[in-house]
């Protein structure tokens, strides 16, 4: 087959995440947490003026917080909330979603103060590539679990996981059939089992050298298009 049909791609981000592809490159993450770059600031205070507040020091652990501290913080918006609350909880999700959904690593379940300057101009969020950016990151650390010391998988596991129940599947768990928008929010409730994990390894490794090209699914996407063209022409 030619090369990146069997591999996660843009296109599979765009309709897995539902993330732009086109847009500026995601650089110029906070880097210099002392003082940041432009006009000289400390990175809590403008952690401060963007959340309306710090959180305590045993949520802090260097230029990171908690994501319990993140949760509990902005898990409801309050009814009849201001433009800038709604600003502030808007930010706050962001936050969330950045470290511990699309760029995850190993510092586990903390959200880092280097999306600052985006969380900064949610106005400009969506002129980004977004998509871009969650590939790279996925490929990275694809590259650094090939390293037999390393261990640890991080990175945009749920894209991974969606892009494998869809292309291939013989591997989609059962009972998730309602087709959702981004398509990855189609397994939001699949949580796997632990038991047996052992023997469910070996059974899922014997079925991948069985795998033939019938087993691929690599036109899912038009499939998905046609279906809606159809139900909305219908209806």
């Amino acid at each position: 087959m030619p090369f990146g049909e069997c591999t996660v791609t843009l296109q599979d981000v765009a309709y897995q995440f539902g993330l732009p592809i086109d847009g500026h490159a995601v650089s110029g993450c906070l880097s210099d947490f002392e003082q940041l770059m432009e006009g000289g600031k400390p990175a809590w205070v403008w952690f401060g003026e963007l959340f309306g507040e710090l959180p305590p020091e045993d949520c802090i652990d260097d230029f990171t917080v908690s994501f319990s501290w993140f949760q509990n913080k902005f898990r409801v918006l309050p009814a009849h909330a201001s433009e800038e609350t709604v600003q502030i909880y808007a930010r706050g999700y962001i936050m969330m979603l950045l470290s511990t959904a699309l760029f995850t690593d190993k510092s586990g379940a903390r959200v880092h103060l280097r999306w600052l300057p985006y969380v900064a101009d949610l106005d400009g969020l969506g002129k980004y590539s977004w998509a871009s950016a969650t590939l790279s990151w996925l490929y990275r650390c694809l590259c650094r679990v090939a390293n037999r010391n390393v261990k640890n998988l991080t990175g945009p596991l749920s894209l991974l996981q969606s892009w494998i129940f869809w292309r291939f599947p013989a591997f989609r768990p059962r009972g998730f059939d309602a087709i959702l928008w981004p398509l990855a929010a189609r397994w939001g409730r699949f949580l796997p089992s632990s038991d047996e994990k052992g023997p469910r390894v070996i059974a899922t490794r014997h079925r991948l050298d069985r795998l033939t090209g019938d087993d691929v699914s690599l036109n899912v996407y038009n499939a998905i298009f046609c279906t809606s063209v159809f139900i909305y022409s219908v209806g």
